[in-house]
């Protein structure tokens, strides 16, 4: 069986094309998401906040939201859309390159 591949949004594909625009993504490291946005059926939407000073782990912060969200709002959330922090991922792979092509010279 063949799976389609999972693009990623064209805004974030926008931001850096020359990369973003054939990768086929499996997995996003919690470190890379910035934000979770939610929709719900009444049309009202939230953005909530991963990535901030005043949340030194992430990753428990993003657990109990999860959680949180689920448990009180479950039959009225229409969808969850995970945003990625673009610059952060686009920040890292330039580093991680230009240490990788230093070292191979």
């Amino acid at each position: 069986m063949v799976r389609p591949k999972k693009r990623l949004p064209q805004d974030v594909i926008n931001k850096w094309p020359e990369v973003f625009k054939d990768l086929d993504i499996k997995a996003i490291p919690i470190e890379y998401l910035h934000s979770i946005r939610v929709e719900f059926g009444n049309g009202k939407i939230w953005d909530v906040l991963i990535k901030d000073d005043k949340n030194p782990n992430p990753v428990s912060y993003l657990e109990r939201i999860l959680k949180d969200l689920f448990s009180t709002y479950d039959a009225s959330i229409k969808h969850v859309d995970f945003r990625v922090d673009v610059e952060q991922v686009k920040k890292d792979i330039q580093k991680r390159t230009s240490k990788f092509l230093k070292k191979n010279k």
